[in-house]
């Protein structure tokens, strides 16, 4: 595929550098090469946003472009000059360049606080290949060369979400534990249209939430600065990754790493989201439940010490705000499973109207696991939410169920993604359901959507699996009388019988011949 003159009207521009970085890295296991890689790139990006400031103020008055201030009023980083892209570039091919890349790491973390502890700084180590790294270097530097500001800044944080996507796939399981494949991210933000307020993610991973989430107010119209991103990561190397990948779009956040996790050691205890979105890890058995068995958190019920799927469902439920919506991925069985009390919080959930839509998505859509996944949407208040001025319908006493499990299209041998036209049905069919004026009228779509009510949900035993719902697809009428097409495959049925005793004869007959018959 062909470069694009512009480094980024297309996908094919960070495929390509992708598979030249790739080559660059040798022998080097990608989990180690995602943070040599992903640092440089970031190191890139604060650069080139800094040297456009720095000509700007220089143009306008040369005792500002000195003025570190200058640059914080406008959310771009201090860049010292022994750490500026030019300089790295410039010596690339030093066997020193591994100390410089360091230096220049901590420079740059001394002259901002909020990336202390941030940065990775063993590019010296003996095991790194120092022509690699000066290779690598090269190659980075023609990512959005003479683009301006703004311009650099959306190719090189493409080009970093990319990676981090390449670098998942790479790890495998390992992969998906930093990394929500971006058509999962972005049905959830379609679905939830996060225009303003509180953005939360109780376990963050890289990020992908939030950038999803800041690209949906963009590209709506809207503007970034009406939504506060929040959150929490455990891991801290994924948290540093969350807080580059964040810095590179420009977004600014409040990521606490906590090494107890959500649950032992909530760091945003108060905070009230108008918006969650979260992908938890699957079926977690060891996330310490016996110590929180009277936790406040567990509305509808304690849930087993065995498996923290409910606890996230719950935890995340109590950080919602009065109007507040969620999206939450979890492993299909969370849907219907009966162990250890899980049905009884379930039902408490639905009874409770705090479930608003259940999506059912294909399989392989995940890099770290062939667990079959589905969506949780949870409403704070479904009575008569306020979505972009419009309210929204009284939805209490029913849940709307959508089967996507058929949707999607292989993009390698053993991944699926869901298709921008895919993710948009999904999301209008929910739109329209819960009463959005531009969103038109809801129908049920049998093999795809259906508005259950209460009723029928507990004639189900409270399982909220999407297939025992919709229903199967409608088929498509060939204008053929159903007496007449009957007649025509019974006949075609008794032929293809009388056929196969023909042949079960002549088999016979040559068995026999050979001497194997009776």
């Amino acid at each position: 595929m062909a470069q694009n003159d512009n480094n980024g009207g297309n996908l094919g521009f960070e495929a390509e550098l992708f598979k030249t970085a790739d080559k660059l890295r040798g022998n080097m296991e990608p989990s180690d090469y995602k943070h040599v890689a992903l640092g440089l790139i970031f190191l890139k990006y604060i650069s080139d946003a800094f040297e456009a400031r720095h000509a700007q103020l220089l143009a306008e008055d040369a005792a500002a472009a000195e003025d570190k201030d200058e640059y914080l009023a406008d959310n771009i980083f201090w860049v010292p000059k022994e750490a500026r892209w030019s300089h790295l570039q410039a010596n690339a091919r030093q066997s020193s360049i591994g100390a410089l890349i360091d230096d220049a790491m901590r420079a740059i973390e001394q002259d901002n606080p909020s990336l202390k502890g941030v940065l990775p700084k063993d590019y010296a180590r003996p095991a790194l290949n120092k022509v690699m790294l000066g290779e690598l270097i090269d190659l980075i530097s023609g990512i959005a060369l003479n683009e301006g500001n703004d311009k650099s800044k959306d190719v090189l944080g493409r080009v970093y979400e990319y990676f981090l996507g390449q670098f998942a796939g790479a790890e495998g399981k390992r992969g998906g534990e930093f990394y929500t494949p971006r058509s999962v991210v972005r049905t959830l933000v379609e679905m939830l249209e996060p225009y303003n307020g509180r953005v939360y993610d109780p376990c963050c991973g890289s990020g992908g939430m939030f950038v999803q989430s800041e690209k949906f107010v963009a590209e709506h119209g809207g503007r970034i600065g009406d939504i506060a991103i929040y959150g929490q990561e455990s891991n801290y190397t994924t948290w540093r990754l969350a807080q580059m990948n964040l810095a590179v779009r420009g977004i600014d956040s409040d990521i606490r790493w906590n090494n107890e996790g959500s649950f032992h050691k909530d760091e945003l205890r108060d905070l009230k989201a108008d918006f969650i979105l979260a992908n938890p890890p699957f079926n977690i058995s060891d996330w310490g439940g016996e110590r929180l068995r009277d936790d406040v958190r567990w509305q509808f019920g304690a849930p087993p010490v065995g498996n923290a799927n409910y606890a996230w469902l719950q935890h995340i439920f109590h950080h919602l705000a009065p109007h507040g919506f969620a999206g939450v991925v979890l492993a299909n069985g969370s849907m219907s499973s009966q162990q250890s009390g899980e049905g009884d919080i379930r039902k408490a959930m639905v009874e409770a109207n705090a479930v608003d839509c259940m999506v059912a998505l294909p399989g392989q859509l995940f890099y770290s696991t062939q667990i079959p996944a589905c969506l949780w949407i949870l409403a704070k208040d479904r009575s008569n939410g306020l979505v972009r001025k419009t309210r929204l319908r009284d939805r209490r006493g029913e849940v709307l169920f959508i089967d996507a499990r058929k949707l999607g299209v292989l993009v390698d041998r053993t991944r699926r993604e869901l298709t921008d036209d895919e993710i948009g049905r999904i999301a209008a069919a929910y739109h329209a359901w819960r009463g959005e004026k531009e969103a038109g009228g809801y129908a049920d779509k049998p093999g795809f959507c259906k508005s259950a009510t209460l009723e029928e949900i507990r004639k189900h035993g409270h399982v909220l699996t999407p297939g025992r719902y919709v229903g199967a697809e409608a088929q498509e009428d060939d204008g053929e009388p159903f007496d007449e097409k009957m007649q025509r495959l019974a006949a075609q049925w008794r032929e293809q019988q009388a056929e196969a005793l023909r042949l079960d004869a002549v088999i016979a007959a040559n068995l026999k011949s050979l001497g194997y018959g009776g």
